[in-house]
């Protein structure tokens, strides 16, 4: 399970928290390694989902009776533990559907606002389809510039470019923390402050990074963050966008309807306050509850027993995959979270997935929307497998006993 004892006691403690680690996959136990796509959810997290529904299921806000005043308490006490979580202030925090609708969000009600013709906007080209395609829509719009930081071959972002790219014309550098194809971790934190004195406002896509590390957006220095609640042990369809206040006070509204307005006549109206002038529409009240109960049950984890545990997993898989012939990693960056992706010689990811889900191994193939990062390498996909916190060494080697008898498949 893992080469230390205490970690090993931890680890399966915490595995029986997860309910659909018991399930049998086509007949054999379950290894979950698509966690890059979505992780699972605790007992914790799953019973408060339960409780809101069964005991104060209720549209938040405004209402005068009791049930509302309880799901009011429990919706605003999440949007204050995700502020906690991030070291941010309550007012700061909007809730979305996801990392995609919160980068949506920027690039609409900011960058069509802000960016001017000849303006220019920094990614990289490790970024997920929902941190370029919303900037390519604001630069059609606005006549700005979308520019591309290259990697480096290892899977690392060129940091020479990215200062070179760097000039008086850039306005928005949106990058992602963590890539979900490579698993490579940006130093976001030097990036954002080298952006910052070049003048421009700074977004990153969090969402591949909250489960593996902690983040505290006032030591990062960025403008944005932006994650989501299903790739943090909590439920789909929800989200989070961090925003500096100064920047939020002078967007404008995102949707138009119900909870987002002060007033309304026929002649004109206007905005309620922060966070509410985001949030038109009655909410995922039950989504951010959940949100709420994955980030306080991870909170209560031991982070760095987890991370250590995590880092174990991942070397130990790096160390199988490089032993195993015909296999190549895409992306060795020397700063990694858990993402191994690879290919088998003379085999199609998709038929190795197929594979090994026979065989109760469940992976992830495809571009995992990353499509220019794989152009970049020459691929058309790989083969993912995403660790998380309840992944073990055992569950490593039938990932590998899997591949062995997927080469002979083949």
């Amino acid at each position: 399970m893992s080469a230390n004892p205490d970690i090993q006691a931890t680890i399966e403690r915490l595995r029986g928290e997860f309910p659909i680690l018991r399930e049998q996959v086509n007949g054999r136990p379950l290894v979950y390694l698509d966690n890059a796509a979505t992780t699972q959810k605790p007992e914790a997290v799953l019973r408060v989902m339960d409780h809101y529904y069964r005991e104060m299921n209720s549209n938040v806000h405004r209402a005068a009776h009791e049930l509302s005043g309880r799901a009011t308490e429990a919706f605003e006490q999440a949007r204050q533990t995700v502020a906690d979580f991030l070291n941010a202030q309550r007012h700061e925090i909007l809730w979305t559907r996801g990392t995609t609708e919160s980068i949506n969000l920027v690039a609409q009600c900011y960058g069509r606002e802000q960016l001017r013709e000849g303006d220019e906007i920094l990614i990289t080209a490790m970024e997920h389809h929902s941190n370029i395609v919303p900037w390519q829509f604001a630069c059609e719009r606005t006549g700005a510039t979308l520019r591309v930081v290259p990697l480096l071959d290892n899977g690392s972002v060129d940091l020479a470019a990215f200062e070179e790219l760097l000039n008086e014309r850039t306005r928005i550098v949106a990058l992602t923390h963590v890539s979900n194809a490579l698993g490579s971790v940006n130093p976001v934190a030097d990036m954002v402050h080298k952006a910052k004195d070049a003048g421009a406002v700074t977004l990153v896509d969090g969402a591949q990074a909250v489960a593996h590390f902690g983040v505290d957006v006032q030591k990062l220095g960025c403008d944005f963050y932006a994650f989501s609640g299903h790739k943090v042990f909590g439920p789909t369809g929800m989200g989070v966008l961090y925003g500096r206040e100064a920047l939020l006070e002078q967007m404008p509204p995102y949707q138009g309807g119900g909870e987002m307005i002060e007033t309304v006549s026929f002649e004109r109206s206007t905005w309620a306050e922060l966070p509410f002038k985001f949030e038109a529409g009655t909410p995922n009240t039950a989504g951010a509850i959940g949100l709420g109960a994955a980030l306080d049950w991870l909170t209560n984890q031991d982070r760095k027993t987890l991370a250590a545990h995590e880092a174990d997993v991942l070397g130990y898989a790096t160390e199988r995959a490089r032993a195993t012939e015909g296999l190549r990693i895409i992306g060795d960056a020397p700063m990694k979270t858990s993402v191994l992706s690879f290919l088998l010689d003379g085999a199609h990811p998709g038929d190795v997935g197929t594979l090994l889900d026979q065989q109760g191994v469940a992976v992830r193939t495809g571009h995992h929307c990353c499509m220019p990062l794989m152009e970049r390498y020459g691929i058309p996909g790989t083969v993912r497998a995403a660790f998380s916190v309840y992944n073990t060494r055992d569950e490593v080697d039938a990932l590998f006993d899997g591949i062995e008898k997927v080469k002979t498949f083949l």
